[in-house]
């Protein structure tokens, strides 16, 4: 809801009051947004909360850390049978492993050998912590885990 006084329009003397309720401040309520600035974000965290599939999907807004990223790769040979390796099986695990440090998995790079054929992947992951500003100490620790448990459990050879 917007409120405005009339003293800073020169009427000392009188008191007047403008109430307006914007869209902005619609989608605030609904969606539990708490900082009207974010509307004209161009944060990638805050936008894709609303790109939807359906329009029927319900929609909870998700806070934002404020804290800094810590981006690590990770790179790696697919297993000779690549069909026992999927992306979905690598995404669920570094998330089961490093739970909610984890922000964002991406595929950034594929190469396949010329001579060899093998085929490589390299995975960027990007850790925030909600309330505090992580170290590459604690982060190298759950990053170390993710490499050791692709190598054990999906089969492939680290290039790390």
């Amino acid at each position: 809801i917007f409120i405005c006084c009339v003293f800073a329009a020169g009427a000392e003397n009188k008191l007047g009051w403008a109430f307006g309720l914007g869209l902005e401040r619609l989608a605030m309520v609904l969606y539990s947004i708490p900082d009207i600035r974010l509307f004209w974000s161009q944060d990638e965290r805050f936008l894709k909360q609303f790109r939807v599939q359906d329009i029927h999907q319900p929609i909870c807004f998700q806070p934002l850390s404020k804290y800094p990223p810590l981006i690590n790769d990770i790179s790696f040979w697919l297993p000779e049978n690549s069909e026992s390796f999927t992306e979905n099986d690598f995404y669920d695990m570094v998330r089961s492993i490093g739970g909610d440090l984890v922000e964002k998995v991406s595929l950034v790079d594929e190469f396949i050998h010329p001579k060899t054929g093998r085929q490589s992947q390299c995975y960027r992951i990007i850790y925030r912590h909600m309330e505090r500003t992580l170290t590459q100490q604690e982060v190298g620790l759950v990053h170390k885990e993710i490499e050791r448990t692709a190598e054990t459990e999906l089969g492939v050879q680290g290039r790390f």
